[in-house]
């Protein structure tokens, strides 16, 4: 329920970790290193043995990485966690506003005479390293072996779970097909076989899931995909032990990997925004012709098939029961005074398990009491684990895994009565929340296009939040899952089947936080009359669940709007009353009235 991993890292670890760090760098002649969160596959999420920089830092959050020099250390966050590393990081590190300050432009100023800076060419890739070139030419960039590993004496082992196959009911489709589709589609291009380096990717190809990293189904894996449809799979082959042989497959132990790369006839597609340095140094030592392009699978796994659409709606309505059975309980406990935030998280895992179908949550719950809310990414330990007190405003951000689909869901609680200000900066959120739910737009726009349509209420009032306002999801694969974001950043256009989160929010440091949160799914929006005759698209709502109307204030919202937050409650009305105990449900019928 809490951290899966336990970094050791109370502040006072920071600073002999730090300086057992610098006598490495020194001993090697570098002026730096560079110590990313992240593994060899470039996942969000990384198992326990590749938390470098929780265990060196004390930075637990899921984005970030620290640039160690000799006489600085910075911890790089973005600004979901600007309050979170305060608490965490010891004060021998510098906290670094991330994107808004670039780490090559960082490095250049802190080293304007140049310098060797060493790094783990498993741990970045060949965009990152170059775009810190761009930025700071004046510095060497030197690939090492990673300097953490050395100190760091009781490193766990690397996961070695088991594969488990997918199975078409859920997929949709064979990952014959898959592999026929994909590798036509690479041999159209001009390659000859392309490299898969993220694990969901592998995943979804070969239709698999495995248990390598907490909360998410991945398998840990590099493969080759050829032009002819034949996969070579670099793994320890005893993950692979109870699924059955398929001739197109071959498996292999991991070592064999890089000489299989130096092997290769090429051209060998390579996506230089994933795959770790180590994959294209291999290749062009070998003088293998290396082609960048995109991994071949994003943006076919992120558009879902009818069977994973289907599957992904009959997810949510079950965990909308859940979701309904826990707001009731909530409703009926919290104004007592006696809930803590680690009892509202093993409660609302303990609804999604009575489903009996739940495999794992999808993260660990943010439950945020007060305060806390204002953390975005907050994670109840309990050292910090809060009462939940009347007169504030409780944030739960949670999802579950189900066989059939991933959800994720965000609703702020009002506890007892509200206050005025908390029902205003709600209204304003919902009302971002909602235009995105019924946005129809034209068909090529990306996230960049879309992201101010939900930020537009706030910015009447001069406020706004620092994340973006949607990711992507998976179906029983990663929560967080690319390339579509609805976001200042999200670049590729949406398509019929990608499912994203609505999620904006606004977060006051030291008093609350606020966030509302249902998942989407991208269609074609649906025949209007008087419109132009074009290719338009639409959102269809996938989340099931009540949203606080103690929070919300009529008068602030236009009458489209009223009609679309009683339209919704009526479907979960209908949807969900049938799914739940006879109590939960007569709490739903008052928490879905027409407003």
């Amino acid at each position: 329920m809490f951290q899966s991993f336990d970094a050791s890292t109370a502040p006072d670890q920071g600073p002999p970790r730090l300086t057992a760090l610098r006598e490495q760098i020194t001993a090697d002649g570098l002026d730096g290193f560079l110590v990313p969160r992240a593994d060899a596959h470039q996942g969000e999420y990384v198992a326990d043995r590749d938390q470098r920089l929780a265990w060196l830092t004390g930075f637990t959050g899921s984005a970030g990485f620290a640039a160690v020099l000799t006489d600085i250390a910075g911890v790089f966050i973005d600004g979901r966690y600007t309050l979170q590393v305060r608490d965490q990081v010891a004060e021998v590190f510098t906290p670094v506003a991330w994107p808004a300050t670039k780490l090559g432009d960082w490095l250049a100023e802190k080293r304007p005479a140049g310098g060797r800076i060493g790094f783990d060419p498993w741990l970045h890739t060949k965009a990152e390293v170059d775009a810190i070139t761009k930025a700071a030419p004046a510095l060497e960039m030197v690939p090492t072996d990673n300097l953490v590993d050395r100190i760091w004496e009781d490193q766990p082992d690397p996961p070695a779970g088991q594969a488990i196959p997918y199975p078409i009911e859920f997929s949709g489709e064979k990952s014959g097909d898959k592999r026929t589709r994909i590798a036509a589609a690479i041999k159209s291009d001009g390659h000859r076989a392309a490299v898969l380096t993220l694990p969901d990717s592998i995943c979804w190809l070969l239709n698999i899931r495995g248990s390598d990293v907490t909360r998410t189904p991945l398998v840990h894996a590099f493969a080759i995909l050829h032009d002819n449809g034949r996969v070579a799979l670099f793994a320890e082959p005893e993950k692979f032990a109870g699924l059955g042989p398929d001739p197109a497959i071959d498996i292999a132990p991991v070592g064999d990997f890089l000489p299989t790369l130096a092997a290769l006839t090429g051209p060998i597609r390579v996506d230089k925004k994933t795959a770790p340095l180590a994959v294209s140094a291999a290749l062009r030592t070998a003088a293998v012709e290396v082609a960048w392009a995109d991994d071949p699978c994003t943006l076919p796994k992120a558009c879902k098939n009818a069977t994973e659409i289907d599957g992904t709606r009959a997810a949510h309505l079950r965990d909308g029961a859940a979701m309904v059975e826990f707001l009731a309980w909530v409703d009926r406990e919290a104004p007592g005074g006696k809930l803590t935030e680690i009892d509202v998280a093993t409660a609302l895992e303990g609804f999604r398990r009575g489903t009996n179908e739940l495999r794992d949550i999808a993260f660990d719950t943010i439950a945020g009491a007060g305060p806390n809310g204002a953390i975005v990414h907050y994670r109840v330990t309990h050292d910090t684990n809060r009462p939940v007190k009347p007169g504030e405003l409780l944030l739960v951000d949670s999802g579950g895994q189900y066989l059939d689909g991933t959800t994720d869901i965000t609703r702020t609680i009002a506890i007892g009565e509200a206050r005025p200000d908390h029902i205003a900066y709600f209204t304003r959120v919902l009302r971002g929340m909602i235009a995105v739910s019924r946005l129809r737009f034209p068909r090529g726009l990306a996230g960049r296009d879309l992201d101010a349509v939900a930020r537009a209420p706030l910015w009447t009032a001069g406020q706004d939040y620092d994340h973006g306002t949607g990711h992507g999801v998976g179906t029983y694969l990663s929560v967080h899952e690319g390339p579509q974001r609805l976001a200042k950043t999200g670049e590729v256009p949406f398509e019929e089947g990608m499912i994203l989160s609505n999620e904006p929010g606004y977060y006051r440091t030291g008093d609350f936080g606020i966030r509302i949160e249902n998942l989407i799914v991208v269609e074609a929006a649906p025949p209007l009359m008087g419109a132009d005759d074009r290719d338009m698209l639409s959102f269809e709502t996938l989340t099931f669940a009540p949203i606080d109307l103690r929070l919300v204030d009529p008068e602030q919202m236009t009458g489209d709007e009223v009609d679309w937050l009683n339209s919704y409650h009526a479907k979960v009305r209908h949807e969900i009353g049938p799914r739940v105990s006879a109590e939960a449900a007569e709490w739903l019928e008052q928490a879905t009235r027409p407003i």
